[in-house]
């Protein structure tokens, strides 16, 4: 019985929230402690645990939130604005007999996305905004099990193995991230070596069984969350069925710290903040440590700065992370920041933005950069429509809409005609999605525009119906030059056609990946940084 309607959320005394719901095969109770008051501007669902605690068929709220309370659960949950999730089976028997499908049940109505309150996401259809019902939070590449006595035997016997179900866009493996099983009653044989596991107050004989089949094991006699987590649960994720130990960014000289400002709201916002004279905008900044907030001086090192706008239904640290964008920015030392559901902030507010973030950190005025996937490189495009003398180069990713219109599908209140932008443009070749322009009529309009606006030298008179005969298949028209760029890491390769404007600089790249669907990889990012650090404003 997914959830048809919002779940009725109770306050407790300290400010905390809980609500409980009867799905089909499982009940979940949820309980989100009182946590950071920000947390609707930054959302924290790519980075938090995702805590799920098969527990007592009988506990009570009170029981359940001590429990979370006195082990260091609700503390962890509060530092990510997020929940401990309790659940039991709703079989006869309890764990003992609960079906092996428990997990992949839980896997199906659980989601991240850019609608949140109280534990949930509310599930909206793009542009209409019709209600399609609620999902538990939590980020399934994140998902940290754990079990006692009955339901860690549980755990033990259904879940340490690969497990298949509903992924975060579809079908797709869903096997735990980390599990922790405390006081088993059976020696686990666990089938699959790369599930991390934390063993608390087990035998020496199921330890040992353990040791032989567990590539990553931490061995505890007494239960510390607290610490597990900073060692541990939050140290690895499951991408895409790929266990990875993310990096330690202070170790790496980079910071990760959350920017909140107010901007003064547009006339054409028509997102959630449409009609209000200012709102609040949160970004996810990273920078080098050493590149402090600095008081301006002549002796301040100004960096260039990247905005970075992620896809519709991801989040700031979704484009940081999964892009790679923060490592490039790592390796290339510039400042990026990632703004938050930045469906929300129009291209005229962007440049207010960027006002703001000026105020707070050494930004080079003459080398300032956008990207975007999806969604975000809709974003890019606004910029490029609206504000081209605002951008010292612009690297829209995977997305193409009609020229003249904006990101909410509305007529653009400008539409850039004769100032030249240095573009980088990269799209997957296996994409379903319509970003090449032998895709679909729009995005062989976006080239042509493109081509008029950067007054390219090569012509493009197209026809879309012609496109079978088109001199290179992808783009109509191949580059004055072309490179092919091995991604070892994804085994693909990324070939770059550049074009030459008639005052003789190469100021626009389009770049296809063979082997890449509507996803944005940081190999491409950094072929992006490579070309438009080239680039710089006006003086």
């Amino acid at each position: 019985m997914s959830m048809q309607e919002k779940p009725a959320v109770s306050l407790l005394p300290d400010g905390g929230k809980y609500w409980t719901h009867d799905f089909e095969s499982f009940s979940a109770m949820v309980y989100v402690p009182a946590g950071d008051p920000d947390a609707d501007l930054i959302n924290y669902g790519f980075k938090a645990p995702y805590l799920l605690v098969f527990g007592e068929p009988d506990r009570s709220i009170g029981d359940a939130v001590d429990f979370a309370e006195r082990r260091g659960l609700a503390d962890i949950a509060r530092s990510f604005s997020s929940s401990v999730v309790f659940v039991v089976p709703r079989c006869e028997g309890g764990w003992r007999d609960a079906p092996d499908t428990i997990f992949r049940d839980i896997a199906a109505e659980s989601k991240i996305g850019q609608y949140y309150e109280d534990g949930y996401i509310i599930n909206y259809k793009f542009r209409t905004k019709e209600f399609t019902g609620c999902s538990i939070r939590g980020s399934l590449f994140r998902t940290v099990l754990y079990g006692a006595g009955d339901a860690a035997d549980y755990i033990a016997r259904s879940c340490l193995k690969t497990l298949q179900g509903e992924y975060l866009w579809g079908p797709g493996e869903i096997t735990p991230a980390v599990v922790t099983l405390e006081n088993l009653h059976m020696i686990p044989r666990p089938e699959r070596a790369d599930i991390p596991v934390v063993s608390v107050g087990n035998s020496d004989e199921i330890n040992e069984a353990l040791r032989a089949s567990c590539d990553h094991l931490l061995i505890r006699e007494k239960p510390d969350f607290r610490a597990d987590c900073a060692e541990f649960w939050c140290r690895y994720k499951r991408w895409c069925g790929v266990l990875s130990r993310e990096e330690d960014l202070p170790a790496l000289g980079m910071a990760e710290e959350t920017f909140i400002t107010e901007l003064t709201t547009s006339p054409d916002n028509h997102g959630d903040d449409a009609g209000t004279s200012r709102h609040r905008v949160g970004c996810v900044v990273y920078r080098p440590l050493n590149a402090e907030k600095a008081e301006k001086s002549e002796n301040t090192e100004q960096l260039p700065l990247l905005l970075a706008f992620h896809g519709g239904g991801d989040s700031a640290f979704h484009i940081a992370w999964v892009s790679g964008w923060w490592r490039v920015a790592m390796r290339n030392r510039f400042i990026l920041a990632c703004v938050e559901n930045h469906l929300n902030v129009t291209a005229t507010e962007v440049l207010e933005l960027i006002e703001r973030l000026k105020e707070k950190y050494p930004v080079d005025p003459r080398r300032i950069y956008a990207s975007g996937f999806s969604m975000g490189g809709c974003k890019c495009w606004d910029l490029f429509q609206e504000y081209p003398e605002s951008f010292a180069a612009l690297a829209p990713m995977d997305a193409t809409f009609d020229v003249g219109f904006n990101q909410y599908g509305e007529p653009a209140p400008a539409v850039n005609r004769t100032v030249p932008v240095p573009l980088f443009y990269a799209a997957g070749e296996k994409t379903p999605l319509p970003e090449m322009p032998c895709q679909a009529p729009k995005c062989m309009d976006r080239a042509q525009y493109v081509f008029d606006v950067n007054h390219i030298c090569k012509p493009y008179g197209l026809s879309f119906e012609d496109r079978a005969g088109w001199e290179d298949p992808f783009w109509g028209v191949p580059g004055d030059r072309t490179v092919k760029i091995a991604d070892p890491s994804r085994g693909a390769v990324l070939t770059l056609h550049y074009y030459d404007s008639t005052d003789g600089v190469c100021r626009t790249v389009f770049g296809g990946v063979d082997n890449q669907g509507h996803e944005c990889r940081e190999h491409t990012c950094e072929q992006a940084w490579r070309f438009m650090k080239n680039f710089r404003l006006p003086s």
